[in-house]
């Protein structure tokens, strides 16, 4: 069984200005503003990186009381939301579920997708989502993702041509680790590292004071010194290689 990360969500109070400094200092396009989202009290956007999205969701309606709002409250203010997967048979990720305990807070099954949004205080560190897609290629590398919308091979991926690795900050990095690699079927390398098909996931230790959450992203981007260029533009760069967008912080890997 293969598990690739297709989808990155970040969380924020709201979407435009996170949209603006992703365009700015990433060059990347929405491809889509889905309006299902809408029936949770959101509104979001979808950037293609690479074949792989980086999504940014926003509450519609502060005053209204919705999950995404909850995490801004729980985590204190913009942040990694959910790190989205992709397999290609839903059926023994069900039954490996159902033998670990593991609640779906989110079960949406159509002809093109299947969603399951694992609970987080089943997994620990953050929201683990496994997916799959169906249909004609469904499982090429580069093949339909129905949250991205269907046209959205058709916009840039800008500077970003892969998310390379995804980093959860935890209170206990090695035990949350185990957890997710029980889930995935993959051994945890190192005691902390899942190896995907075509990223790592990591778990690190809490330093910034937070609680739990998706808290970094290595990406891989075509020339790191522009996109530091626009980041020290735009007030975001962090680090010798690294911005913080929505409070995550996003280290620029050459490739």
């Amino acid at each position: 069984m293969w598990l690739r990360l297709r989808q990155i969500a970040f969380v924020a109070e709201e979407l435009a200005p996170v949209s603006d400094l992703l365009i700015d200092v990433l060059d990347l396009q929405v491809c889509f503003n889905d309006p299902g989202v809408g029936n949770f009290g959101l509104h979001n956007a979808l950037f293609p990186a690479g074949n792989q999205f980086i999504e940014v969701v926003a509450p519609l309606d502060p005053a209204v009381e919705t999950a995404g709002g909850r995490y801004l409250s729980r985590r204190g203010g913009d942040g990694g939301y959910m790190v989205i997967t992709q397999c290609e048979s839903e059926v023994p990720r069900r039954s490996r579920f159902e033998a670990l305990n593991v609640r779906l807070v989110s079960d949406f099954v159509s002809e093109s997708f299947v969603n399951m949004q694992l609970h987080p205080k089943d997994t620990g560190g953050s929201f683990f989502e496994i997916d799959e897609a169906r249909g004609p290629g469904a499982h090429d590398i580069d093949g339909p993702w129905h949250p991205a919308g269907p046209d959205w091979r058709a916009f840039p991926s800008g500077q970003v041509t892969a998310i390379s690795a995804a980093i959860m900050a935890c209170d206990d990095p090695v035990a949350v680790a185990a957890r997710w690699a029980s889930i995935a079927e993959i051994p945890s390398g190192d005691g902390n590292v899942i190896d995907l098909d075509n990223a790592q996931l990591r778990f690190v230790p809490i330093t910034d004071g937070r609680p739990e959450g998706l808290s970094e992203l290595d990406l891989a981007v075509r020339d790191p010194d522009v996109a530091l260029a626009a980041a020290d533009r735009r007030g975001v760069r962090t680090g010798d290689r690294t911005v913080t967008i929505c409070g995550v912080r996003m280290n620029l890997l050459a490739g």
